[in-house]
């Protein structure tokens, strides 16, 4: 049986050098494999590996022979030792790190898949929890949560200071249309 990638690698290959929106190439995937699990990011990886190239939002095409940059080229050790030193080898959401036995992460602050560069400038250290909070609900939604989170710790600590912050900043979040 054929992966998610091999099938969307399948449909690419018979439409060469055509501009097709990925819900055509999902559709195609779910013929196969009709619970398969996100096909979206998928074709969003293969985009990133320089496998396809992004037309515009959602839409891709595969030109035979096109080998783009890969998008998602790690820190080098260095840039990453860099960032770890500059934020004192701790999480800058919570503040847990080596110090107190925390695995940490070289976070790009503008992801990869936007265009973020592996430069120091662009580079921030979370641990592994806000590390994958950040990738999994994206930045302005992992800081809604955070602070939704802040605001609970703060009414089990009785901190009213604490808690009126992170309101304030959900109010500016929803000012912008951000939440």
């Amino acid at each position: 049986m054929k992966t998610v990638t091999e099938y969307i690698i399948e449909y690419f290959e018979a439409h060469p050098s055509q501009e097709i929106e990925h819900d055509k190439v999902v559709d195609y995937v779910f013929k196969f494999i009709p619970k398969a699990r996100d096909p979206w990011r998928a074709i969003r990886k293969l985009y990133q590996e320089g496998w396809l190239i992004q037309v515009r939002k959602g839409v891709y095409k595969r030109i035979p022979g096109y080998k783009g940059h890969n998008v998602l080229a790690p820190f080098s050790q260095e840039i990453k030792e860099a960032i770890f030193k500059r934020d004192n080898y701790r999480c800058i959401v919570c503040g847990n790190g080596l110090h107190n036995d925390y695995e940490i992460c070289a976070d790009h602050i503008k992801p990869q898949a936007k265009d973020g560069q592996s430069t120091l400038e662009n580079g921030q250290t979370l641990c592994s929890e806000h590390n994958l909070m950040k990738k999994r609900y994206g930045t302005t939604n992992f800081l809604k949560k955070y602070c939704e989170t802040m605001i609970e710790r703060a009414k089990q600590h009785n901190d009213i200071k604490t808690e009126s912050l992170f309101k304030d900043i959900l109010e500016v979040l929803k000012k912008h249309n951000l939440s």
